[in-house]
């Protein structure tokens, strides 16, 4: 018989539970408000409720909500209640001016409502966490958990285990046979200061055992999951273990070392019915992407209106203080390493596009004087709201470099188009954390891809956003564009 070649996705009950939740708190509350102003519940009332219902729970899967990633932190949960909320309300509103539906619901009612679901929301969400906690407490669905591999992966895995409590599980110790030989390298990769808090890692994981003695322990009941974080190479070691605590009723789970490479936003996925998973991949795919680019459209069209008369005097100055056209278009890499044409105003006598272009410096001489203001306030980068209405860009991405400027730094620092794995963007993370302007060194482009790299990782439209607000007081404040 041919073993399975699939591997089902794990669901805790709190993902289902969680939504289910939500949904009974924004009906509920539809009920409340509509019963206390005229003593029933009409048909109408139930129809939005439950349009409001599908539009909470298609929009938290936007705003990260739905993904369960703020489990623990009440703050940020509090948040993405109330974004997810306020875009839940203006759904209805565009349904409600569309079909007139509206009418039907007095404004005192429909006030009361906006208030009252997200705050049951919250309610609901904080009861469910008190709730596993007190199980927890109570010992009840606690499962024991034994490690296999005293290693950098394996005090990881500890660690989230300790920080998720959510998890239900206990950890009883690790167990290795080799770990000797690997604590040196460990502590060998990291500077003092982190080769301390290694230590105390150390000291707060002991080792409880070899391998033969986690197989002992299970085999008498007193494990229920085994986490083996055995490097991969260690395939041998890995076989005979899992043949061993085949004579057991304990559960095993390996957990790859997939994090000895620079995973950009990693993820599982399928290959007809074989498990893979991500090392490099672009993290737009399906709703996520098709979000990013209507939100893209909405607001650079929003922002086209509300710039075009500063556009238009801009383009008046540039053309009557200097000679050149109004408008630069430089050669740029866009998604996946493609050549786009990134426009702007033209800041300099000059407009280099070829093979060698020379980054600008402070008192360049190249620039104009229009040109040092529309640096200075990043206004030049204004037209680039055309190349996101034509798909070329993204309002928030990596910023766009020259092409010679690629060629040159792709060679001289690892990871480096891995950038372009996403649309660049006017403005970007590594912008609004200082890292806008020359990057004489390379030290400050490795600190610009980190940041990229990272936005990459953490991407969110509710990220998106913060950086869209933090951009403008960033723009007043530094000193470092020229």
């Amino acid at each position: 018989m041919q073993p399975s070649s699939t591997i089902n996705s794990d669901r805790r009950w709190s993902d289902l539970l969680q939504p289910t939740l939500d949904a009974i708190a924004i009906m509920g509350s539809l009920f409340v408000v509509k019963f206390a102003a005229r003593g029933w519940v009409e048909d109408a009332a139930v129809a939005m409720g439950l349009i409001a219902v599908i539009a909470f729970l298609i929009t938290s899967r936007v705003t990260g909500l739905g993904r369960n990633q703020d489990r623990g932190n009440a703050d940020n949960e509090i948040t993405s209640i109330a974004i997810t909320w306020v875009l839940t309300v203006l759904i209805l509103t565009a349904i409600g001016f569309a079909t007139r539906y509206s009418q039907n619901f007095a404004r005192s009612v429909m006030l009361s409502w906006v208030l009252l679901a997200p705050a049951m929301i919250g309610l609901g969400r904080m009861t469910l966490r008190i709730t596993q906690q007190f199980l927890i407490q109570k010992g009840i669905g606690i499962r024991r958990v034994a490690i296999a591999g005293l290693n950098e992966l394996g005090r990881q895995t500890a660690s989230n285990i300790d920080e998720d409590s959510g998890l239900g599980l206990k950890l009883i110790g690790f167990f290795d046979d080799r770990v000797e030989k690997r604590e040196p390298t460990d502590a060998a990769n990291v500077g003092d200061t982190e080769a301390g808090n290694t230590h105390a890692q150390n000291s707060a994981y002991s080792l409880s055992g070899d391998l033969q003695e986690l197989v002992n322990r299970c085999q008498v009941g007193e494990v229920d999951t085994v986490l083996i974080t055995l490097p991969m190479r260690a395939e041998d070691r890995i076989k005979y273990l899992l043949d061993q605590l085949s004579d057991s009723t304990a559960s095993v789970y390996i957990v790859p070392d997939f994090f000895v490479f620079e995973l950009l936003h990693s993820r599982w996925t399928s290959m007809g019915g074989l498990p893979a998973v991500s090392v490099f991949e672009n993290p737009l795919f399906g709703v996520d992407g098709v979000t990013k680019r209507i939100a893209d459209i909405f607001l650079a069209f929003c922002a086209l209106l509300v710039a075009a008369v500063p556009m238009m005097l801009i383009a008046t100055m540039v053309k009557l203080t200097s000679k050149g056209p109004v408008f630069f278009r430089q050669r740029r890499y866009g998604l996946d390493g493609r050549e786009i044409l990134v426009w702007k105003f033209r800041s300099m006598r000059t407009c280099d596009n070829g093979p060698v272009v020379k980054q600008a410096t402070k008192d360049d001489p190249r620039i104009t004087r229009v040109g040092a203001i529309l640096r200075k306030t990043s206004l030049d980068e204004l037209p680039q709201l055309f190349n996101v209405l034509e798909g070329s860009m993204s309002l928030v991405g990596p910023r766009p470099h020259a092409s010679a400027h690629n060629e040159q730094y792709r060679s001289l620092i690892r990871g480096y188009m891995l950038r372009h794995k996403v649309k660049p963007g006017i403005t970007g993370l590594a912008q609004v954390n200082g890292c806008r302007g020359e990057t004489e060194t390379i030290d400050k482009m490795e600190r610009r891809i980190q940041w990229d790299h990272q936005y990459i990782r953490r991407w969110s439209l509710w990220l998106d956003l913060k950086i869209l607000f933090k951009t403008v007081m960033v723009v007043w404040k530094q000193d470092t564009a020229y």
